[in-house]
C-alpha cells in the first residue's frame, strides 16, 4: 500500500451478542452445528462492514469465528488433550484452565485459511490475519509430552510456517504473529524464541508482523501494569534482536501507556504499527488524541514506514465504544497525512 499512515487493528473486535457473550473472553458459542458456521461468516460480513465504514485502509476478520486468539488454533492440533486440563500461570501474571500436551502435536488440516478466502471473497482492501506466536502458545499450555519449552516452540514455529503459507496462498497480504509473551520472558526470547518467530515466518513472501502488547483491557492485565512502573521498558529488551529480524512490521503498544516513545530509535527502518488506541479503556480517544501519539511517534519511525493502529485486539470492549474508537483512530491518522502532505 502507498498509502501514507494506513490505518488497521491489532486484531479482534468485539462479536455481535447473538454470536456470543459480549464483554466476555473464552466466551461459548450461542449457535450450534451450520446455524454456528453460517452465524459466523454473518459476524464476520458485519465485522468487515464495520472496519470499512470506519475508514481502515487494512482489514481483518475481527478474529469472529475465534473464542480466543491462542486456543482456538491449539483446539485443531493433534497431540493435545482439551478435556485433561491443568490450571498453570499465564505471563506469570494470572492462573488458567488450559489445555495439556500428551504426544507429538502435528496440524493436520488447514485452520483458519477457509475463514481467509471467505474474507478474501468480501474485500478488496488489503487483509492482515493474526496467528497466535510460538511462545505465546506454548505459555497457554501444560506440556507433559516434550517437557521443554523451546522443544515445544519449535514444533509449534513448523506448524504456524504451514498454516501462514496457506494463508498466503489464499489471498492474505499481512501475517501477524501475536507475541505478548515477548514482553515477558526476555531471556528465552533471545535464547530460542526470536528465532522460532523467524521459522513461522520462512518462505513466506507477504509482508509479515509480530504484534507485542501489554494484553488485553482485563483486570489481570491492567493490575499487573500498576506494578510496573512510571516507565515500561520491556520493549528495550527485544527490540534490538527484531530490528536485525526478517519481520517486516512491528504492532506495539503506545497510547495511555508509559512507553518511552524513544525506544521506536531502536526499530528504525522497519515499518512500526503504533498503538495509537488504549484497549483498556471505555473512553473513546477525541481525534486529536491519536493524531498526538502519531507525532510522538514519527520523531522517531519514518512516515513511510508508520501505520496507525489498536493496542491490542478489543475483543471484551462493548461494540459501539470499539466503533466510536475505529473512528477516531482513522480521524487522528487523517489530521497528521493531511499535515504530512501539505493540505
Amino acid at each position: 500500500m502507498n498509502k501514507l499512515l494506513p490505518t488497521s487493528t491489532a486484531g479482534s473486535l468485539p462479536k455481535p451478542s447473538w454470536l456470543a457473550q459480549p464483554e466476555t473472553l473464552w466466551s461459548p458459542w450461542k449457535l450450534e452445528g451450520e446455524e454456528l458456521v453460517d452465524g459466523k461468516q454473518d459476524a464476520l460480513r458485519l465485522s468487515l462492514q464495520e472496519q470499512e465504514h470506519a475508514g481502515l485502509d487494512i482489514v481483518g476478520d475481527g478474529e469472529q469465528s475465534r473464542q480466543h486468539f491462542v486456543t482456538t488454533f491449539i483446539e485443531h492440533l493433534e497431540g493435545v488433550d482439551f478435556e485433561h486440563r491443568e490450571t498453570v500461570r499465564i505471563r506469570d501474571r494470572y492462573d488458567a484452565s488450559v489445555p495439556t500436551v500428551v504426544g507429538a502435536v502435528s496440524r493436520k488440516k488447514p485452520v483458519f485459511v477457509e475463514d481467509a478466502k471467505f474474507l478474501r471473497t468480501q474485500t478488496d482492501q488489503l487483509i492482515k490475519w493474526a496467528l497466535p506466536g510460538s511462545m505465546t502458545m506454548i505459555d497457554t499450555l501444560s506440556d507433559k509430552h516434550y517437557k521443554s519449552r523451546e522443544k515445544l516452540a519449535w514444533e509449534f514455529a513448523k506448524i504456524l510456517n504451514q498454516e501462514a503459507k496457506e494463508l498466503e496462498a489464499a489471498g492474505v497480504d499481512i501475517i501477524q504473529f501475536d507475541e505478548p509473551a515477548f514482553n515477558v520472558f526476555f531471556d528465552e526470547v533471545n535464547d530460542w524464541g526470536m528465532a522460532t518467530l523467524e521459522r513461522a515466518i520462512e518462505g513466506l513472501k507477504c509482508q509479515t508482523a509480530v504484534h507485542i502488547c501489554y494484553g488485553y483491557g482485563i483486570k489481570a492485565n491492567t493490575e499487573w501494569k500498576k506494578t510496573l512502573g512510571s516507565e515500561w521498558r520491556q520493549y528495550e529488551q527485544i527490540f534490538p534482536k527484531l530490528q536485525k529480524s526478517n519481520i517486516d512490521m512491528i504492532s506495539l503498544e503506545c497510547h495511555n501507556s508509559h512507553v518511552p516513545m524513544d525506544l521506536l530509535e531502536l526499530i528504525r527502518g522497519k515499518k512500526v504499527m503504533v498503538g495509537a488506541i488504549d484497549v483498556a479503556s471505555n473512553t473513546i480517544e477525541t481525534p486529536g488524541e491519536v493524531a498526538n501519539t502519531i507525532r510522538k511517534a514519527l520523531q522517531f519511525v519514518d512516515a513511510e514506514n508508520l501505520c496507525p493502529c489498536t493496542n491490542c485486539g478489543m475483543a471484551p470492549l462493548p461494540r459501539h465504544i470499539a466503533r466510536g474508537k475505529l473512528q477516531a483512530l482513522t480521524a487522528g491518522a487523517a489530521i497528521v497525512r493531511r499535515e504530512l502532505l501539505g493540505k
